[in-house]
This record gives C-alpha cells, structure tokens and sequence, in this order.
C-alpha cells in the first residue's frame, strides 16, 4: 500500500472534513460567545484551529490539496492582518515542510527506477528527506564523482492524487474563498489542474532547469543548479546551500529583504528574455538567499529551485506587456484601450470608458512609476480591497475585464511574485528592470543624449 492517500474515496472524505470543520468551529464559536468569551478572543482562536487543520489535511494529502495550499500562501499578504495573522505559520509551513515518504517507499522508487543496484549511484544517501513538497520529496546525498546532489523523488501514485484532490477542491471552491477574501479561487485550481501533466514529467523539468542553469551559468546574481540525472519519477541536481527566503521574510534583516526583492523582480524579467521561459512557482520554498555576489561574500545571489511549472514563451514576455505599461504611466487611456481590447483583456461584446481603465491601472503599476518602491502588505491589501468592495467602481470594471488564456500564467506568476516582495516589505528598483528586460517598456525612454539635449 502506497504511503500516499490514493484512492478517491479517502482523499475525498480527508478534503470534504475540511469545510465542515470550518462549520463546525463557527458553531463552537458562536457558543463560546454565548457563555461570555469576547468576541476577538473567539475569533483568533477561530482561525487559528481552522488554519491548524487546514496545514494538517493539505500536508498529509501532499498531491493537489498541498498545491492548492503553495498557491494560496502567497496570497496572505493580501489578506487583512486580522485573517491573515492565524493562517501565516501555517501556510509557510507548506512552502518548506510536509508530512515525510518513509524510506523504505523511497527506497522503492529508487530500485525500480535506477535499479537495484541504486545505491552504487551514490556515496552517501541520507534518508531523511531535507524537504518535502506537492508531488515528491528531496533528499540530500552525494553522487558518485563526489558532487553533492539533491535527489527529488515523486510519490508513487501522485498525478492520481493531483487530480483527485484539485477535482474534489474545485467542488466546494466557495467555501475555501473565504481563505483569500476577494479572489475568485476556481479558476486558481482550474489552472493548477491545466499544469499536473506537465509537473509530473521529471523529463520536461529537467530541460527547463538545464536551459536555465547553462543562461545563468556565470551569472553574478542568480544561481540555477544543474541536472546530474533525470529518468521517470526520479531528478537528481546539484545541492546549493543558502538561506530559504521564508527565513528572510520571518526575520530577514532590510538588506536581505531589499536584496532578495530585487533580485527576485530580476529573475521575473530576465528569465523569459534569456531563456523564453518564465518560472511559474514563484512560493518563497523554491528560493534561497546564498553568500557571494557581486560585492563579495557579504552580498547576496538568490538560488533557484524547481522547475516543474514553466510558461514557455520563446519570444520573451509578450511585447504588449512593456507596451502598456509604458503607454499607462504616460497616461494615454486611448491607447492602452485599444490595446487591451486588441489583446482580448476587453471583449468585443463589453465597451469601457477608456479614462476609468487607466483609473482601475494606475495604482496597480505604481511600483513602475516611482525610482524605488517599497511593496508591503498594507499596500497589497490596499489593492485588494480596492476590487473586492462590491460598491467601487474598481470591482465595477474589473468584473467586466478578462483573461486571455495566453496571460493566465503570467498574471499570476506576477501575482505571485508581488506577494513574495510584499511578505518582504522589500524596496525594490522595479522600473530598472522593466528598462533592462522589457524592450517595449524601454522604447519611450529618452536616450542619455535626449535627457542631455532636453536638460
């Protein structure tokens, strides 16, 4: 029997617990308050006991419903600190940790799919696993031309468990909203369920991550491990040590978070433009703050991990990104109009005032406006209640926007990433590497000779 909960039934019945759980403790509450506990005591012990259960169902079940997890911890930034405070500790814990695959079932995986003979692959082979995610787990060994290595191995049954619990979750995606209040969580889990097939091949993992360890190869700022080997359940790459940056943002000094803020924006953009693929899970598990940069050991590189969900986008970020945001902070609504419409954010059938779209933009972009910004939670937040409150004319317009499939992944990739830099509280030079990697962003920049001539 697998060690992974796979059959249908279990796995439903683990997930289904988990609104009536929540049921359950409101009317725990609401009883608590009948006798005389206040209300904001109640209330935090509330949360806490739901976010409790919550780590422990989705840890246990790895799979989907710890995906679905990862994807929601980067979010709490934007949750009021009243919900977030209780849901914060348990959400980081599934970016690093999760309930460990026994050895003996690692040790299965690792005879069927390297042979019996294994163990000659390795001089050392540590059975306790350094971490433990969605799909598989990573153990720390030492391969056998010396090179220490990280040898993820995926749990025996695993896309059946994805698909399982992100079909179950989507079923009851109402009630998980709360989680996250003003973020539609359907269409989250309706994109995870697009990318399982993709994240249980090892094989296309393995070219994704070696097209990016031979771009940043020599790069003084980011740092890629390469792949040692790769066959069917089983990837093998280089060990590099370092910092998580849930560390940093648990208690990271300011140079650590503005240095790990921009140099994570740095990898957003300059990805896709080097390799023409953009790393699509940007959780602060798959990052670490090593020693060395380009000011000697006491500055910072940031260390890149997992490459199991990408966008391929061979040309680099969509041109009209750069463009419309350039044509934004000029303030030219009837241009970024057309171009939204031109790009299908605007359907035909849907017609806007070209002014409240710049509106609805501007204080999104912000960060791209200033010379160095500062993302915080209280910014993110300010962002996000903006379009949730039904009454302002923000959720008015952003109801009538979509989604192009082409965007899907970029704009929660980006999403993602803003949410990381505001765990940070990070002050970030954004608009230099829109400058650096976004061509389009760059092209209604004056030259120096221009600024010379102007000046």
């Amino acid at each position: 029997m697998s060690d992974l909960p796979r059959k249908a039934v279990t796995r439903t019945a683990k997930l289904a617990a988990l609104p009536l759980g929540f049921a359950g403790r409101a009317t725990w509450g609401l009883g608590k308050r009948i006798v005389g506990e206040s209300a904001e005591l109640v209330g935090r012990e509330l949360q806490q006991r739901t976010a409790d259960q919550l780590f422990k169902v989705l840890g246990e079940l790895k799979g989907g419903a710890m995906k679905f997890g990862q994807a929601l911890s980067v979010f709490e930034s934007a949750l009021p600190e009243e919900v977030a405070g209780p849901y914060r500790a348990a959400l980081t814990k599934l970016q690093e940790a999760a309930p460990p695959m026994p050895a003996r079932t690692v040790h299965g995986v690792l005879a069927e799919r390297l042979g019996e003979d294994w163990q000659e692959l390795f001089r050392t082979f540590d059975d306790k696993p350094a971490a433990a995610a969605s799909i598989g787990q990573v153990h720390r060994a030492v391969w056998h031309d010396g090179r220490e290595v990280a040898v993820k191995v995926q749990y025996p049954g695993a896309g059946e468990a994805l698909l399982s619990d992100l079909n179950q979750l989507s079923r009851f995606a109402r009630l998980l909203g709360p989680l996250v209040p003003g973020m539609d969580v359907k269409p989250l889990i309706t994109e995870l369920k697009d990318r399982v097939s993709e994240e249980l091949d090892y094989g296309l993992e393995a070219q994704a991550q070696r097209a990016h360890a031979e771009e940043f190869a020599d790069d003084p700022d980011v740092v890629v491990p390469d792949v040692v080997h790769q066959c069917e359940q089983v990837l093998v790459t280089e060990w590099i040590d370092g910092t998580p940056l849930s560390d940093v943002i648990a208690d990271g000094t300011d140079e650590q978070r503005d240095r790990a803020g921009q140099l994570l924006a740095r990898f957003l953009f300059s990805g896709p433009a080097r390799t023409g693929l953009l790393h699509a899970d940007p959780h602060p598990g798959n990052f670490r703050l090593l020693p060395g940069g380009p000011g000697g050991e006491d500055d910072w590189r940031l260390g890149v991990l997992d490459f199991g969900t990408v966008d391929r986008l061979p040309g680099g970020l969509p041109a009209p990104i750069g463009e419309a945001l350039r044509m934004t902070l000029d303030g030219e609504a009837e241009a970024v109009y057309e171009m939204l419409c031109a790009e299908g954010f605007v359907k035909e059938s849907v017609a806007l005032a070209p002014d409240a779209v710049l509106d609805y933009l501007e204080p999104i972009i912000e960060p791209a406006r200033a010379e160095a910004f500062t993302f915080t939670r209280g910014w993110i937040r300010s962002q996000a209640a903006r379009i949730a409150d039904v009454r302002s004319p923000a959720h008015q317009l952003a109801k009538q926007l979509n989604l192009p499939p082409a965007y899907l992944l970029i704009h929660r990739v980006t999403l993602s990433t803003i949410g990381v830099l505001c765990q940070l509280g990070a002050t970030v030079r954004l608009r230099d590497e829109l400058e650096d990697w976004l061509p389009e962003f760059a092209a209604g920049e004056p030259s120096e000779e221009e600024e010379a001539a102007q000046a």
